[in-house]
């Protein structure tokens, strides 16, 4: 009976474990020289409660991690540009990725989406491209978030001290 439950887990395991998430694409292209990943937590972004209004304060609590992965155009990788912007577009197709608003339109773009539902969402996506720079997609996690939250946290940044020098490596992508 054990070795018939324990085969059961194992299959279900590897079958949810094909299935494409941005989670997983994250993981598998961060050692890749053709991307850049940075990972931001609440701590890095060195806000000031103080500085605050209660509902950014508030916006704040519910937002746990940031994870920026970005593609940066070069003439050696232009060949794998549409492949890995199509990779990333189809896993956004997923349903359980919804989208909020989109921007933009040919060469250059971007779209919001969330995970979860309208009153507790778990993650937003951001996701941008621009064909001669490359393209970027950033997952906010959080905690029982919503939309208003985000746009509240988005304001709140604009009052963080965020070391620079950290972002750096983000230059030229959206320029």
């Amino acid at each position: 009976m054990k070795k018939i439950v324990l085969t059961l887990l194992l299959v279900s395991f590897i079958a949810c474990e094909k299935e494409p998430s941005l989670q997983k694409y994250f993981v598998e292209k961060t050692e890749s020289t053709d991307f850049i990943s940075i990972d931001m937590s609440t701590s890095m972004l060195n806000i000031k409660p103080e500085v605050l209004s209660l509902e950014q304060q508030e916006a704040l609590k519910s937002f746990k991690k940031m994870n920026v992965l970005a593609f940066k155009l070069t003439e050696k990788n232009k060949t794998k540009f549409d492949g890995e912007q199509t990779k990333v577009k189809e896993i956004l197709k997923d349903e359980k990725y919804q989208e909020l608003m989109k921007f933009g339109s040919g060469k250059e773009g971007a779209a919001v989406y969330f995970v979860g539902k309208d009153d507790a969402i778990e993650e937003f996506v951001l996701y941008g491209s621009k064909d001669e720079n490359g393209f970027a997609v950033v997952r906010v996690l959080g905690d029982k978030m919503n939309p208003e939250d985000f746009m509240t946290l988005l304001s709140a940044l604009q009052k963080s001290d965020i070391d620079r020098e950290q972002l750096k490596p983000l230059e030229g992508i959206f320029k």
